[in-house]
């Protein structure tokens, strides 16, 4: 499938291919994918498991390598980056937000949310107090992530994402962890930071709710995208 490119795409991923070896047999999980996402826009990626979704996530976030193909962010083509280019394009251009949180155990809400900047030498306490407040964790600054529930974990690692106002923030299925309650708030302040900030967000879920929120959706099936679902919904 040819994606639709426009002068306003972020994000751009041409013929995308990817395999995996199981036992001695090679399986293609990635077939031809080619897909764009404008600033600022918010996309949906659905279909069942196994059809290769958070595989593509992972290759459009430039954490894994399509065997060929290219993906391009603002203008960079990430394939053609060492690790260390790529490090430095995750810190400062990418937010990620995963199903399983992934928190520093030993930091605070407030070190946690900090850790992108601070390793990126570009301390920011204000904004991070900003963040803290935005997200409903001012009385949990100081707490560390085995004292949070899953939705204030979460909310910390929306928190994180966002803190470097990043072009584009990837997320993974962000609220399967999560009771629909949690999952809903964590969702709609997903979506508020980001109004805030202009960022891109391209969001795996398996979540219908979710997707009615999106300004896109594609659905993804063995390793493909169906028909039309890169356009417009």
């Amino acid at each position: 499938m040819t994606a639709t490119l426009t002068s306003n795409a972020i994000l751009s991923a041409a013929h995308l291919h990817k395999t995996v070896q199981v036992g001695e047999q090679s399986l293609a999980i990635i077939k031809d994918v080619s897909i764009h996402v404008d600033a600022g826009e918010f996309v949906v990626i659905m279909g069942k498991s196994g059809s290769g979704k958070s595989t593509l996530l992972g290759l459009l976030a430039a954490l894994d390598y399509p065997d060929s193909g290219s993906v391009t962010l603002a203008g960079q083509t990430l394939s053609a980056l060492d690790e260390d280019a790529l490090a430095v394009i995750r810190q400062r251009e990418m937010g990620f937000v995963f199903q399983a949180f992934h928190l520093l155990p030993t930091l605070s809400v407030c070190e946690n949310i900090a850790f992108p900047l601070d390793i990126a030498r570009r301390a920011d306490p204000a904004r991070v107090d900003a963040l803290i407040e935005a997200v409903g964790l001012g009385h949990r600054r100081d707490s560390l992530p085995s004292q949070l529930s899953g939705g204030e974990q979460q909310r910390t690692a929306v928190a994180r994402a966002l803190v470097a106002q990043p072009k584009i923030v990837f997320a993974d299925e962000p609220t399967g962890n999560l009771d629909e309650q949690n999952a809903e708030q964590v969702m709609q302040l997903l979506l508020d930071l980001r109004a805030q900030t202009g960022s891109a967000l391209v969001v795996v879920t398996h979540d219908p709710a979710l997707a009615d929120m999106a300004d896109r959706v594609i659905t993804m099936h063995d390793g493909m995208i169906d028909g039309s679902n890169a356009d417009e919904k």
